[in-house]
């Protein structure tokens, strides 16, 4: 083979890095996490309770007082049904932001983990995709034991629910590509109070504990634009039974938001760590 044959082959890793070709090594990162939390496994046994405490207090407590919700095409459902998907969803929204964010914040800035990592095979692409699906892991976790109590309580009103929990790793999936995301981006501590800015006002005002119906017009028009409630519309949607074309919108947004995080945090995570 010829020198002008072999050339184009030689100018490839020059022009583009190698480690922006490959996500090597996203095993060995989840493989860290879980013998991590070997020995920390309280810290994520702690989240399993937060969104039944909400389910027990608000879904049932409040729920006697409510009644029941009528939905869009005329189904009745009680209370309790109504606001289970949505914990279902912020379950799986919070289990995510907090492992995408503070810990990942913590292992760049000051355990300096990942300088250490990237001097092994592994990428940064690996480094970005292994956190990212650790962060999903820990949210499919926190929705799997809330979808088996509300199996044990009775609050799944269609066989189309054997799908929620996919659609819980989806919501997972989308906020754990941001919080990387975003978690590149602080500078110290105190910005963290920005992500529960934002995360507090999603679990709150995303069709959560009462219908959409609740707001006015234009009120509708910007919680339908935020990522939780597209959550909360796919797995209610699923858990009672209601299924229209608007699902087919949310998982579009969101796997849309999960690649947009996922190539952000990447390209980030590229400038941080590389010399």
């Amino acid at each position: 083979m010829s020198v002008t044959d072999t050339r184009p082959i030689v100018l490839v890793p020059r022009v583009v890095p190698p480690w922006r070709l490959t996500a090597r090594g996203a095993r060995y990162m989840i493989e860290r996490s879980v013998l991590t939390y070997r020995r920390g496994w309280m810290v994520i046994v702690s989240g399993f309770f937060e969104p039944i405490f909400y389910l027990l207090s608000i879904g049932v407590g409040i729920g006697h007082l409510v009644g029941t919700i009528t939905l869009p095409g005329g189904q009745v459902v009680d209370y309790t049904e109504f606001v289970a998907p949505a914990l279902l969803a912020s379950s799986a929204m919070n289990g995510a932001v907090y492992d995408s964010t503070m810990n990942v914040y913590f292992k760049l800035k000051f355990a300096k983990i990942y300088d250490a990592v990237l001097a092994t095979p592994v990428t940064v692409p690996g480094v970005a995709l292994g956190e990212i699906t650790w962060a999903v892991i820990r949210g499919t976790l926190y929705a799997a034991v809330f979808l088996i109590v509300m199996a044990l309580m009775g609050l799944i009103a269609s066989p189309w629910a054997i799908l929620a929990l996919p659609g819980a790793m989806l919501i997972g999936f989308a906020f754990a590509s941001m919080g990387v995301a975003g978690t590149s981006y602080m500078r110290s501590w105190t910005d963290f109070e920005l992500v529960g800015l934002v995360v507090l006002p999603l679990f709150l005002f995303s069709a959560t504990f009462y219908p959409l119906s609740t707001y006015s017009r234009p009120v509708q028009i910007v919680v339908q634009c935020t990522p939780l409630y597209q959550g909360v519309h796919l797995l209610r949607g699923l858990c009672l039974g209601q299924l229209d074309s608007g699902m087919i919108v949310n998982v579009v947004y969101l796997m849309t938001m999960a690649l947009i995080g996922l190539a952000i945090a990447t390209r980030r995570l590229g400038v941080l760590l590389q010399p």
